[in-house]
């Protein structure tokens, strides 16, 4: 079995994680200095996000320079210390790939925009005004307004998905894909274990760039009908793997929205596949309204049927034939335990619930900087104390150009801002959370007295040390990595319950998705009562061999006979 299946994954946002001279923000050294409480949470691998060259537009996914470090996260030799303090734990590194864009500081962008005969002007989409001017055609960006930019000097407008400053990189032209490979073949030779692929099936966009069709209202639409999974893509992705991918023994897992579960077979599938695995964003949507033209800014309550039937097409639909991140939070989205459990009364519970959750399906799990202790969304009062262009240019739009009521714009920033995943790491009670001696890039949550890792470590009962335990067990059993899932109770209105089975090991696992007891209708519905409880999130006195009533939030996990 290929060892990136067995593995868990620990996302580090290193801009938040650790700062160790002062500066108010996070560094490698600062990864380095904690990567001994790594150890001790058990994880396999760590995603590094972007630490390149950066203007920083985006959170260093503007890449000026894709072999040169930041000087804020410190040097390359920090970086090489880093790698070897990882290996050296048995702990291995992947690396952000961001190739669908590029910064506009970077030399083949500010060589590109000189002429339209300019060596490097391929490099990038251009088009001339659409006739009788404006943009060449309706395509909005990720972060709002029209995915257009003009260049006076050229009289062209550059395509950018997202932001203005990542000009969109044209992947039809050979030399910008040997660029990349050789990229590639540079970070791969140095040592690291693999990639984490930016927005990976945006890179083919169709001849002609037709229009989008937009909703009512829509002035620049989304045109994920065009560029998500465009005509060329997996020829590119099956050129990148035989070019590069196949001379080492990597994991790759590629950011891809908009992707269905055939979709994902097709990406990962164990012979024929181009990565070993992707985040899809099915359950990403349960709570945006769909049809609202900003959907990524709305909330509406999701629902467990929701969640399960999504997780039940997926988990059937690359059994044995594919292969699956399991995540519920990352850089780009609200706290977990905010947005899927409670992170009121019911905190800690919730939060080892869905960590149950993660951990006991088919596929490899992906912890985001702390969420192994619990960490909340924020709730800044002021637009001036968030950071990322995304909230900021939603508020522009809003209140500054819209004149529309700046509370209900931060509440759409308080529950659905990617600044909720960026709030520096909560080492412990003592200023700045233990995370700089200076001032931070980016507000503390104000909880950090109370949610912290030195809490946490000296607490048996904390969500670390569930976390370690999940991963312990997950590790020992092999239903819990390869083990076929399904589905029970498929109508209960407050329970998840499925099983993984193997040959030889069959795991029961009993979640109950709510803030109230929950009856199971065992021994009606034939589940055997002499099953051993493995891991359970909250404590079980006299415990029968199984409980026909689950607490609020609660998670358990069983070994059943005979398998």
């Amino acid at each position: 079995m290929a060892w990136w299946k067995q593995s868990v994954v620990y996302q580090i946002y290193p801009r938040s994680f650790f700062d160790t001279d002062g500066d108010g923000t996070g560094d490698l050294r600062g990864v380095t200095a904690k990567l001994d409480y790594l150890q001790t949470l058990g994880v396999d691998v760590v995603w590094l996000c972007p630490v390149y060259q950066s203007p920083n537009d985006d959170g260093g996914y503007d890449i000026s320079d894709y072999r040169a470090i930041l000087p804020e996260f410190g040097t390359m030799a920090d970086w090489e210390e880093l790698l070897a303090g990882m290996h050296a734990r048995g702990i291995r590194l992947i690396m952000d790939l961001v190739v669908n864009h590029t910064s506009d500081e970077h030399p083949w962008f500010v060589e590109a925009r000189r002429s339209k005969d300019n060596p490097y002007r391929d490099f990038y989409i251009w088009r001339p005004p659409a006739q009788g001017g404006g943009e060449p055609n309706n395509w909005g960006s990720h972060f709002g307004g029209s995915a257009w930019k003009f260049d006076p000097q050229t009289g062209e407008y550059f395509l950018h998905l997202f932001s203005e400053r990542q000009p969109d990189l044209n992947w039809d032209n050979p030399r910008v894909r040997e660029e990349v490979y050789a990229m590639m073949r540079w970070w791969l030779d140095k040592g690291i274990d693999g990639f984490r692929m930016d927005t990976v099936n945006m890179f083919s966009k169709p001849p002609g760039l037709p229009p989008a069709s937009p909703r009512a209202g829509e002035r620049y639409p989304l045109a994920e009908e065009h560029f998500l999974n465009g005509p060329r893509l997996f020829e590119y992705l099956r050129e990148m793997k035989r070019r590069v991918l196949d001379d080492y023994n990597v994991l790759t897992v590629g950011e891809t929205p908009g992707v269905s579960p055939e979709q994902g077979v097709e990406f990962t599938h164990a012979r024929d596949g181009v990565l070993s695995m992707i985040f899809q964003f099915d359950h990403m949507a349960l709570d945006k309204d769909a049809a609202d033209p900003e959907p990524r800014w709305t909330h509406r309550p999701w629902s467990l049927s929701e969640l399960r039937d999504i997780t039940t097409r997926w988990q059937t639909a690359l059994h044995g034939r594919g292969w699956n991140s399991l995540y519920l939070s990352n850089h780009d989205v609200p706290r977990l335990v905010s947005r899927f459990g409670d992170d009121g009364e019911h905190r800690v519970a919730s939060a080892k619930l869905l960590a149950t959750f993660l951990h006991t399906l088919e596929g490899t799990p992906y912890v985001y900087q702390g969420d192994e202790i619990g960490m909340t969304n924020v709730q800044f009062g002021r637009i001036e104390d968030y950071r990322d262009v995304d909230a900021l240019n939603l508020y522009r739009a809003r209140v500054a150009q819209g004149g529309g009521d700046p509370a209900q714009t931060l509440k759409a920033i308080h529950l659905k801002g990617r600044d909720n995943a960026r709030t520096p790491m909560q080492w412990d009670a003592s200023a700045n959370a233990g995370f700089t001696t200076g001032t931070p890039w980016i507000g503390v949550n104000p909880n950090y007295p109370e949610v912290n890792v030195q809490a946490a470590l000296a607490d048996p009962g904390s969500v670390f040390w569930y976390y370690r335990d999940l991963i312990r067990l997950r590790r020992r059993s092999p239903a819990l990595i390869g083990g076929r899932y399904d589905l029970l109770l498929p109508d209960h209105p407050q329970v998840y319950a499925y099983t993984r089975t193997t040959p030889d090991q069959q795991v029961l696992v009993l979640l109950n998705f709510s803030g109230r007891d929950a009856a199971l209708p065992w021994p009606a519905g034939g589940t055997p009562l002499d099953a051993e409880l493995l891991l359970g999130n909250l404590e079980v006195s006299a415990e029968p061999a199984l409980d026909l009533r689950l607490r609020p939030w609660e998670a358990r996990v069983y070994l059943l006979p005979g398998a």
